[in-house]
């Protein structure tokens, strides 16, 4: 059995209010008394793309001095700078070309895949991508269910703003999940609350945002709740493949 985190759009953008919201998220994490397997963090990291908000994320996250209790495994947003993201957040080569990982674990692997498209605010899993997909799962050949993560849901939510910039071809994807029984779910952001859909067969589990939460159309005040607590979510994939999900607040 898998068990996985989840937080998204943490939107570090320097404030003592953006990093407060990310520390009560992260205390509660590092105090569960059982360690899920990992952390997966879908996106909009940052505000602005600047290497000092992906500082001020390592820190947070224990990237930078190894205290996180678990692996904290990333995907970029449309808020995010591959570049930056790669070079102050991952210690790698601040390099412009989508920001894909795999990371197998216990009982499954998840694939953290970019659909940011830089200078807009849609998204795409493009061909590059897509063809990492493939041969990663190859290389898997089958022998444990899979979840890929991005940022962009695959399919409308029916709220105004995050369907504005949806994630573009997606019937690219869907035609790889044809062909790749072992995917057992998608897991993104960019939502900004937490919601549960499907798509080509396969569940879709949106992260709630840690920074604010999108009120539904037909709720009253403000479309962000900046008052909202922070969100999180927990992913069980258990040993029949089974995906499940559980919200929590953090007050």
């Amino acid at each position: 059995m898998l068990v996985l985190a989840h937080i998204s759009d943490l939107h570090l953008d320097g404030t003592a209010r953006a990093a407060e919201r990310a520390r009560r998220v992260r205390d509660r994490l590092w105090a569960l008394p059982d360690r899920p397997d990992a952390l997966l963090v879908t996106g909009d990291i940052a505000d602005h793309g600047t290497e000092s908000e992906y500082e001020e994320a390592a820190r947070l996250l224990g990237l930078r001095d190894g205290s996180a209790p678990f692996p904290v495994l990333t995907c970029p947003g449309n808020h995010d700078s591959r570049a930056s993201h790669r070079k102050a957040l991952l210690g790698q080569p601040g390099t412009d070309g989508p920001v894909n990982s795999a990371h197998v674990l216990d009982g499954g692997a998840v694939l953290m895949c970019d659909s940011s498209v830089p200078g807009h605010d849609d998204g795409e899993l493009d061909a590059e991508t897509c063809a990492w997909i493939e041969s990663t799962l190859d290389g898997l050949d089958g022998g444990l269910p899979v979840l890929v993560a991005f940022h962009h849901p695959p399919v409308p939510l029916h709220l105004p703003l995050p369907d504005a910039y949806p994630l573009r071809a997606p019937e690219r994807l869907a035609a790889l999940l044809a062909r790749r029984p072992e995917v057992a779910g998608l897991i993104t952001g960019h939502a900004h609350t937490p919601a549960a859909t499907t798509f080509a067969g396969r569940p879709v589990l949106v992260g709630p945002g840690v920074t604010w939460t999108l009120r539904l159309p037909w709720e009253d005040g403000q479309v962000a709740d900046r008052d909202a607590p922070v969100g999180l979510a927990f992913h069980v994939l258990d040993d029949e493949g089974r995906l499940t999900s559980h919200f929590r607040v953090v007050m």
